[in-house]
This record gives structure tokens, C-alpha cells and sequence, in this order.
């Protein structure tokens, strides 16, 4: 994945400023929160604020931390993960009550702002040809085949609550340790070569990727809500919260729809490969949030 020029600093190597009014956008280690991140600097540098980007950081094990010592100020997060990572006992399932529970899982060191209405999901997803071989259309209908199962996702996949342990708690799909592979891509391009060159069976990608309709995979359906609600939303160290950045924060969220997520992903992972910089760019002069907010 492409990185900012400030990308290949390590995040966690010091502790940033708490104080003063610059922000340090991050992003997680996949293409879509790398384009939202930058989406963020634009509007932030419209609003008046001085940004510097820390992009392609990883997983929340590693951000987190660099957020709550404000290595970085704000980075793109998905409501439903972001509350069972913080609370692994977390049962909400709507929107409402996810948005709810999240509130009081940040603690006095997170804040948020308001989610948008567009959602990424995770999603196990198959190529045709298997879900056509063993008839599958939900998440159980794989659990007769465990044995059979290679499953790709990122490392954390194989321990948080809607990982593994909840596909198999949730649908009986009970993947060996060996038969897991670990793929570092959030659901990427290596993650998608994988599953169609059929070095896995099947493996967790995000309902708003390019790559299903381009390569005629196959989202198999999660009647029980393994994976909760994932609305974008902006995560910051609370010290670094203010009206003003809230206001420029929660004006990309309210244009921020599922349907305009996948066109900032089909922009960056599709066909034309624009760079995310140039693609949050254009989008936030389309939207017209390239100008102060208000």
C-alpha cells in the first residue's frame, strides 16, 4: 500500500503533543482508511488546522496506543470493531446500541464523533465456484466443511470476539489453527489473490471492496450478526477535540454514505488506481468541503 511521506515514521516510536491546536491524522494498514484519513487532512487544512499524516500504521493494537499519547489525534474507525476491541463483553447488535455502548467504552482518553451513515463491514466471503459446490448462502452452511476450511485474514482475526472465536460460537465454523492465514492486507489485494488462486477457502473482506463484484465472489450472509454494525467514524484523543474539528469531522460523516464509500474504494482499488491523496482530494471539492465549514 501506498504511504504518505510522513507514513514510514514509526507511530509508536514517541509520544506526540497533547496540547497546541496541530492534528496528526492516521490511518489504519488498508486502502480505505488510508483514503478516509486523507479525506480528514483535506477538510481539517480547509477548517483552518495545521495536518500531518501517519498512514498505513496497522491494526488497532498498534494505533490505539499511538492515538492515546497522541502520536496521532484522529485516525478513521468502524463502530462496531472499535467497541468490541474495547469491550470484549459487548453484545449490541443494532446501530443504535453499538453507537450507545461505544459512548461509554471510550473512557476519558477517547472521544468520537458522529458516525456516517456508510458502513464497512467485515463479511467471509467465498469465490462462485465454492459457494456453488457446497450450496453455501450463510456463514453455517460453511461449518459442515470446517475440516475442509483455509481461512485468510489479518493475525488479529484469529482472536478478537468477531473473529474466529465468534464464527465459531456464533455458526459452529471451526477453523484449525493450521488451516488459518494470516494475511496482513485488511482484506486487500493479497487477501483477494488468495481466495481466487484458491490458496484459501474463504476469508474476511469488507463488504465495500471493489474486488466482490470485480471478481465475482460471494458475501455469504451473517443472520447472526457475528459481525455488528460498522459505521465510519472519527476516533480522537480527547484532548484533541474541539467544536471546530468536530464540526469539519462531522461534515464528511454526513456525506459520507456506503454508496460513497465504495466509489472513494473503487477510485483507489478499482480499475483507474488514482492514489487515496488524489481521490480524497477530489472528492471533498465534489462534496464541497473544501472550504470552511459553516
Amino acid at each position: 500500500m501506498a504511504l504518505s511521506a510522513c507514513g514510514d515514521s514509526d507511530p509508536l516510536a514517541t509520544s506526540g503533543s497533547c496540547s497546541g491546536d496541530g492534528l496528526t491524522v492516521g490511518s489504519a494498514n488498508f486502502p480505505e482508511s488510508e483514503t478516509i484519513a486523507e479525506v480528514y487532512a483535506e477538510v481539517l487544512r480547509a477548517n483552518g488546522f495545521s495536518v500531518d499524516t501517519k498512514l498505513g500504521i496497522g491494526s488497532r493494537e498498534a494505533y490505539l496506543p499511538a492515538l492515546r499519547k497522541c502520536a496521532i489525534s484522529v485516525i478513521p474507525e468502524y463502530t462496531g470493531n472499535l467497541l468490541q476491541y474495547l469491550d470484549k463483553n459487548a453484545t449490541a447488535t443494532s446501530a443504535a446500541d453499538v453507537n450507545s455502548a461505544l459512548g461509554k467504552a471510550l473512557g476519558s482518553d477517547l472521544a468520537i464523533g458522529t458516525p456516517a451513515p456508510g458502513e464497512d463491514s467485515d463479511a467471509v466471503v467465498v469465490t462462485r465456484a465454492t459457494a456453488q459446490r457446497w450450496n453455501l448462502s450463510t456463514i453455517a452452511d460453511l461449518a459442515a466443511h470446517s475440516a475442509e476450511v483455509k481461512f485468510g485474514a489479518p493475525a488479529e482475526f484469529q482472536e478478537r470476539a468477531g473473529g474466529l472465536p465468534g464464527l465459531k460460537k456464533n455458526y459452529n465454523l471451526d477453523v484449525a489453527a493450521g488451516n488459518f492465514v494470516p494475511i496482513a492486507d485488511g482484506g486487500g489485494p493479497a487477501t483477494v489473490r488468495a481466495l481466487v488462486e484458491g490458496q484459501v477457502t474463504a476469508a474476511d473482506i469488507f463488504t465495500t471492496s471493489p474486488a466482490i463484484p470485480q471478481n465475482d465472489l460471494v458475501v455469504l450472509n451473517d443472520p447472526k450478526h457475528n459481525f455488528p454494525p460498522q459505521n465510519v467514524v472519527p476516533l480522537l484523543n480527547a484532548s484533541k477535540k474541539s467544536d471546530k474539528a468536530l464540526a469539519a469531522l462531522n461534515a464528511v460523516s454526513a456525506q459520507l454514505t456506503t454508496a460513497e464509500l465504495i466509489k472513494l474504494n473503487e477510485a483507489v482499488s478499482g480499475t483507474g488506481k488514482t492514489e487515496p491523496k488524489a481521490a480524497a482530494a477530489a472528492w471533498v471539492a465534489a462534496k464541497g468541503l473544501n472550504k470552511p465549514v459553516g
